[in-house]
């Protein structure tokens, strides 16, 4: 009960009648810079943004520190 080669042959045929080739060519561009645009936009979601203002730097607070030295120090 498949498909068998002559059938396909025949469907085939239908569907270049009823649209042509040329809209099917077309058709088919299309869809390929559908496919491009895809991925050419989840390669710009991927990729990392420069940072604005330069490499961030962390500060230290030397005080903070002390004090956290002198309430754990024991006798």
């Amino acid at each position: 009960m498949g498909l068998s080669t002559t059938h396909l042959l025949l469907l085939l045929l239908v569907v270049v009648l009823l649209f042509g080739s040329g809209k099917i060519s077309t058709l088919m561009g299309d869809v390929a810079k559908g496919i491009k645009s895809f991925k050419k936009g989840m390669q710009e979601d991927e990729a990392p943004e420069p940072s604005r203002d330069g490499p961030r730097t962390l500060e230290h607070d030397a005080r903070a520190n002390e004090t956290r030295r002198d309430t754990t120090k024991s006798g």
